[in-house]
C-alpha cells in the first residue's frame, strides 16, 4: 500500500510538470498571435502589452524549474521518467526563448507603428501561424510521447525556412528600389528572423520528445 501510495504521489508531480508545460505553452502561443495581431493591425498598446506579458514567462519558468528540481532531489526517477524530467528542465528553456522573441517583435512593432506601412503583411503572419503551430505540436507530442508527431514539427520548420527566405528576398527588393525603406524593411526583416528562432525553439523540443521516446538523440541529423 505505501509503495501504491508513493507511485500516485509520483504520478501526479508528473502530471503537475505536464499541466505547467502546457500552460506555459498557451501563453507563448498566444504571446506569439498577439505580436502579430499587433504588426497587422498597428497597435501599439497590444505590443506593449505583449513585452510586459513576457514576465509571465519568465515567472513559469522559474516554477517549473523548481519543481523538476525537487522531483529530482525528492523521487530520484530512473529511465524514462529521469528523461522526462531533465528534458522539462530544457524545453521549459525553449519556451522561455520564444517569449522573449515574441518581446523582440513587439519591440519592432512599437517602432515600426510610428513610421507608414512598408507593404501589406501577408507572408508574416502566415509565419507566425506556422511557427505556432508547431509550438503547439512539439508540447503535444512531449505530453503525449509521440514520436511521429514530433518529427512532423521537425519537417515543418522546412516551411518556415522558407517562408522566411522569400521575405528576404522580398524586402531586398523594396531596399534596392527605394533606400527611405530601408530602415523599415530591416526592422520587418528582424521580425521575420524572430519567427525564424521561434520555429527552431519548436524544433528543438520536438527533437527532445524523440529523444524521450526513443532514446534516439536525432539533433544535427535532419536534412
Amino acid at each position: 500500500m505505501e509503495r501504491e501510495h508513493f507511485s500516485k504521489q509520483f504520478d501526479n508531480e508528473l502530471n503537475e510538470i505536464r499541466e505547467k508545460l502546457l500552460e506555459m505553452g498557451g501563453k507563448v502561443e498566444a504571446m506569439i498571435a498577439n505580436a502579430m495581431q499587433s504588426l497587422v493591425d498597428r497597435d501599439s498598446e497590444l505590443a506593449q502589452k505583449t513585452i510586459a506579458f513576457d514576465h509571465e514567462i519568465n515567472h513559469l519558468e522559474m516554477e517549473i524549474d523548481e519543481k523538476c528540481l525537487e522531483v529530482l532531489a525528492r523521487r530520484q526517477p530512473a529511465a524514462r521518467d529521469l528523461r522526462f524530467i531533465t528534458l522539462a528542465l530544457k524545453i521549459v528553456t525553449d519556451l522561455e526563448r520564444i517569449g522573449d522573441q515574441c518581446a523582440n517583435i513587439a519591440k519592432r512593432v512599437r517602432e515600426l507603428n510610428q513610421e507608414p506601412n512598408l507593404k501589406p503583411y501577408i507572408d508574416l503572419p502566415r509565419m507566425a501561424q506556422a511557427a505556432s503551430d508547431m509550438v503547439k505540436q512539439a508540447l503535444d507530442a512531449f505530453v503525449r510521447g509521440d514520436e511521429n508527431l514530433a518529427m512532423k514539427v521537425c519537417q515543418d520548420d522546412q516551411v518556415v525556412d522558407d517562408l522566411n527566405e522569400q521575405i528576404q528576398r522580398e524586402l531586398l527588393t523594396f531596399m534596392m528600389g527605394d533606400p527611405t525603406t530601408i530602415a523599415r524593411a530591416i526592422k520587418v526583416n528582424y521580425i521575420s528572423k524572430c519567427l525564424e528562432r521561434i520555429a527552431d525553439h519548436a524544433t528543438n523540443v520536438a527533437e527532445m520528445v524523440i529523444f524521450m521516446v526513443k532514446g534516439k538523440d536525432i539533433r544535427h541529423t535532419i536534412a
